[in-house]
């Protein structure tokens, strides 16, 4: 799907237009993909235009950056304000808003130290991730013959673009066999997480969901998806899941900045539960969207009105 163009794009520190917002074909990200960013909504909500949980993502940009040794000179309170100014100067209701953080042009060489460090804000209007139906009707995703990566290869806790090259390998494949999404493994054959969701499981009543220790992003949405469980007073663990689990599952979602809660009616071609969306998947759903609405109270501080 195309990007639509919004008007500005803060690079640097400074707005520029969208046209504008351009780097040398020699810069460091483009040979060795050493970049981290975000994936983050803004929701027209009923009380006005909010960032849901800008903080923890602002604070996992940072964390990403910290793992790569990259000195971004941007304090998380000057990271949350560019966002929510480039929000404004978009005159944007409601927006997907990518930060990255990226290794611009100076030195070519795996060695980044000699490069300078590029920092964009872009935001632009973009609907639902996997389709607007599969909210409600839930996707068709495969296991992926493409493992996660291991553990002290590439830092999974990081959110940085070299990662993504295994998703992609994930996603493609998925969608060439005709299915959605893919389900990746981690190196010692449990389950990890989609190629940019985080996947939950339910079983007679109970939610599982991967650890962090099997190579999986610990993704907001995720975060917030577990207080809500354990609001709702769902009982919930984080632990190892073996792959045929997925196929006895009574219920299975994905959670993602992008998938928000979506639903998983099969997997390989053998159906989840009544390979439709689940009551404890769609309660969830319920509360989340009520939550990022706001049409119930933020206890929590997750809206950054714009």
């Amino acid at each position: 799907m195309p990007i639509p163009k919004s008007e500005k794009i803060w690079f640097n520190g400074t707005l520029v237009n969208w046209d504008d917002a351009k780097i040398h074909v020699m810069s460091h990200v483009i040979h060795y993909g050493s970049s981290v960013f975000e994936g983050i909504r803004c929701y027209n909500t009923s009380k006005g235009s909010a960032v849901f949980c800008l903080r923890p993502h602002v604070q996992r940009l940072l964390n990403s950056a910290k793992i790569y040794r990259m000195n971004v000179g941007y304090s998380a309170d000057e990271l949350a304000a560019a966002i929510l100014e480039t929000i404004r100067a978009n005159k944007l209701k409601e927006c997907y808003i990518r930060p990255v953080i990226f290794r611009g042009y100076g030195e070519i060489g795996v060695n980044p130290s000699g490069c300078p460090l590029d920092v964009v804000v872009a935001v632009w209007e973009w609907g639902k991730y996997l389709g607007k139906e599969a909210l409600e009707q839930g996707v068709d995703v495969c296991v992926s013959s493409w493992t996660r990566i291991a553990p002290n290869t590439l830092p999974a806790l990081a959110k940085a673009g070299a990662n993504y090259m295994n998703s992609q390998l994930i996603k493609m494949e998925a969608l060439a066999n005709g299915y959605a999404e893919g389900i990746a493994l981690d190196s010692a054959g449990y389950i990890s997480e989609g190629s940019g969701e985080n996947i939950f499981l339910v079983k007679d009543g109970k939610i599982l969901t991967p650890p962090l220790a099997s190579s999986v992003l610990p993704g907001i949405t995720r975060q917030a998806v577990i207080e809500i469980c354990r609001e709702l007073r769902i009982e919930l663990h984080e632990s190892p899941i073996a792959r045929e689990l997925l196929y006895l599952a009574d219920e299975l979602f994905f959670t993602g900045t992008a998938a928000e809660v979506t639903p998983i009616r099969s997997v390989d071609r053998i159906a989840i539960g009544k390979g439709s969306r689940g009551p404890l998947t769609a309660k969830i759903q319920e509360r989340f969207f009520s939550l990022v609405n706001a049409t119930s109270e933020d206890t929590r501080g997750w809206l950054s009105f714009v």
